[in-house]
């Protein structure tokens, strides 16, 4: 067939008749969408391209959330971040620095108006060192229990009682 339409055929024609000399030809089998559904957008949507650049790119999404909401999570999440610190003084300067950041944003009138507290941080201080004091007995448990099965004298060899 040639490659250009002749001019005595519709276009309709010509390409209905391309695809089925293709389909007889066997070049739409074993195609890597072959089962699959489309993907057609429901509705025009203006962002398309920025959606599709974050997911292609991996970007944290979280980034994209106004600075009050992202004080809100970090607000959430005090107690997971405060346990993986080691001194009561880094504890003490993160609770600080938090409070201080969430008082900037209270000032701040630009944006959405998130209402965020300020930490407590005598409670989150106090919380830290429970959970500070249930890591550290846990570790003398387990510190113990190693020395424990340490302490059982290991069974010679059968070379070893042979050649002693």
């Amino acid at each position: 067939m040639t490659s250009r339409k002749p001019p005595s055929m519709s276009m309709e024609d010509w390409v209905d008749l391309q695809v089925r000399q293709a389909e007889k030809d066997g070049k739409f089998d074993d195609l890597s969408g072959a089962g699959k559904p489309l993907k057609l957008a429901d509705q025009h949507d203006p962002d398309w391209w920025v959606k599709d650049f974050i997911r292609r790119e991996n970007i944290d999404t979280e980034a994209l959330l106004p600075p009050p909401m992202l004080l809100r999570k970090e607000k959430a999440q005090v107690r997971e971040k405060v346990a993986k610190m080691r001194r009561e003084s880094e504890v003490r300067d993160y609770l600080e620095d938090l409070n201080k950041r969430i008082v900037l944003a209270i000032r701040d009138t630009t944006g959405p108006v998130i209402p965020v507290g300020k930490v407590d941080a005598a409670a989150a201080l106090e919380q830290w060192r429970v959970d500070r004091e249930e890591w550290l007995e846990e570790r003398r448990r387990a510190a113990a229990r190693a020395d424990a099965a340490d302490a059982v004298p290991a069974k010679k060899s059968f070379w070893q009682r042979l050649f002693s």
